[in-house]
């Protein structure tokens, strides 16, 4: 945030090509949270056994905008069995946020 604090979210990723690639729409706080080289970390829980998980820290790459809107569609495919993202809006910008992974923590 604008004070220096993270912003915790709910993210869809995926990973590909070495970096891990978030999606979301231009107007949005994490968008402006997520510039070039900001720090990220994302903490991601085994469903069926909360006490396992895997925590990534890395830096933002690259922002992209370009195939961004496909990019959402596999994201909603992989995340709810759809073709399409089904929370668009009019007007909507999407951006794709490459993170490349710094440091990887596991516990099993």
């Amino acid at each position: 945030m604008p004070d220096g604090s993270p912003q915790v979210t709910r993210v869809w990723f995926d990973y590909e090509g070495g970096v891990i690639r978030i999606n979301t729409a231009r107007e949005r706080v994490k968008a402006r949270n997520m510039k070039e080289g900001a720090a990220v970390a994302l903490s991601i829980m085994d469903p069926d056994n909360a006490y396992r998980y895997i925590q990534i820290r890395g830096r933002v790459r690259r922002v992209i905008e370009a195939g961004a809107d496909r990019h959402i569609d596999s994201l909603a495919k992989k995340y709810l069995g759809k073709d399409k993202y089904p929370f668009g809006q009019p007007g909507e910008v999407r951006l794709i946020f490459e993170t490349e992974p710094r440091a990887v923590h596991a516990m099993r």
